[in-house]
């Protein structure tokens, strides 16, 4: 199993610059995220139609397509519980004052950290960059060619 973030589960649906590379890796496992990926997401689409990138046609299809998956069991969605919360204000608490996080970012590496993942592919740099200090590594495949993994590659303990 994978973890994306929101940034690359935009580009499963949409053809945002590094889809290609980030749909490529995603057919080597399967996907799971934080549940509020879900939101964010959605969200992201609404941006697109908001500012004239997707027609209205296209946004409801968007929104279909991405139903249809989540109710096919496409995604992984990973809750948040008192130890995902326990680990961000721990991070927060010993974050440098240089490192830009968003707290959508450190529910991400927080999740993903105490889910057992030990990668977090994203294309967002304020995120991989504050992963580390999450004890977990962050990648980026956009404009490399990914790499087929393991299951146990990517998860500590399952």
């Amino acid at each position: 199993m994978i973890y994306f973030d929101t940034s690359y589960l935009v580009r499963l649906y949409y053809q945002d610059a590094g889809a290609d590379a980030v749909r490529a890796l995603a057919a080597t496992d399967h996907v799971a995220s934080a549940a509020h990926g879900q939101a964010e997401m959605i969200a992201a689409f609404h941006r697109k139609l908001r500012e004239g990138a997707v027609r209205p046609a296209a946004y409801a299809a968007l929104l279909g397509q991405v139903q249809a998956h989540i109710e096919a069991g496409a995604f992984r969605w990973l809750s948040q519980d008192a130890e995902v919360f326990s680990r961000i204000r721990q991070v927060y608490q010993r974050l440098p004052r240089s490192v830009f996080l968003r707290a959508a970012d450190a529910m991400h590496l927080a999740t993903a950290a105490e889910s057992g993942f030990s990668i977090v592919y994203s294309n967002d740099a304020h995120l991989l960059a504050a992963a580390q200090h999450f004890g977990i590594q962050g990648k980026n495949v956009i404009g490399q060619t990914p790499v087929p993994h393991q299951n146990s590659a990517h998860l500590q303990n399952e």
